[in-house]
């Protein structure tokens, strides 16, 4: 399917930033072995790639605001329209040379998500999705969720806490009772992917929390229009404020909310 006006800008922006990213996913392997250490390298790579996409972005829509990781909140002369943008997703696959992070834009018009892409540089995969217009993987093949409905079958992916946030404990009872039901647990290290994979059929199901927008919003668009379904970790649309997601097709989805739920009621777990 050609692609529209819209999605031409969100392409060819993300696709400098990705040619930005790949230059410095290169030299990563070199890095790991400095006495400096690669961590200030990658913290510049990925502040490279977010200039690139606000001015891009900004040539392209000028008044558009934006919410960025690095640069946060930006106000536009026009306030109906904002970009969600999170240049390097996956940041420590990257700062180790494992080719799984994303370059991850949305588009929200008068608060509601219409427009999102994820591309991968390190292997050229794009997903995108319009509202209302389907999701498309490397700009040619038609996204659908995975059709399985049993838990026995699925393979899920999930995002693990850092040990001490706040999450951690109620994580790992999810995760035991997910791995009591399900056929595998994935942790790929990069929200956006893990959402995109869902809405490709490559994971039957995801859920993680102590997410951001950006994190999330590119995601959610590409996974329903790939007639997926996708909430909070309480089954509502709070994804941003909440900073959880459970996603799926609409059985994985809803056998998945409940088995966290259960697990999270578990001893009095309290959820973060």
């Amino acid at each position: 399917m050609p692609a529209s006006a819209l999605m031409n800008v969100m392409l060819a922006a993300a696709r400098k930033a990705g040619r930005s990213l790949a230059r410095d996913f290169g030299e990563v392997e070199q890095l790991q072995v400095s006495l400096k250490g690669p961590a200030n390298f990658v913290s510049a790579a990925d502040h490279r790639a977010e200039e690139i996409l606000f001015n891009e972005l900004t040539r392209a829509r000028p008044g558009y605001g934006f919410l960025m990781e690095e640069r946060g909140h930006v106000e536009g002369a026009d306030r109906t329209h904002r970009w969600i943008v999170d240049p390097l997703d996956g940041t420590t696959n990257f700062l180790h040379g494992i080719p799984i992070f994303a370059v991850s834009v949305a588009l929200e018009r008068e608060g509601e998500l219409v427009a999102g892409l994820i591309f991968n540089p390190a292997n050229q995969e794009t997903f995108t999705a319009e509202k209302g217009k389907g999701a498309y993987f490397n700009d040619r093949r038609r996204l659908r969720v995975a059709a399985r409905s049993e838990l026995s079958t699925a393979v899920i992916g999930t995002g693990i806490p850092h040990g001490g946030k706040p999450a951690h404990d109620l994580f790992l009872k999810e995760l035991r009772a997910v791995m009591a039901a399900a056929a595998g647990v994935r942790r790929l290290g990069a929200a956006a992917l893990d959402l995109a994979w869902t809405a490709a059929g490559r994971l039957d199901g995801f859920w993680e929390r102590d997410l951001r927008p950006w994190d999330l919003a590119a995601g959610i668009v590409i996974l329903r229009e790939a007639g997926g379904f996708v909430s909070d970790a309480d089954g509502k649309d709070g994804m941003f404020a909440k900073g959880s997601v459970v996603a799926g097709n609409e059985v994985i989805h809803r056998k998945l909310l409940k088995l966290l739920k259960e697990a999270g009621a578990e001893r009095g777990v309290v959820r973060a």
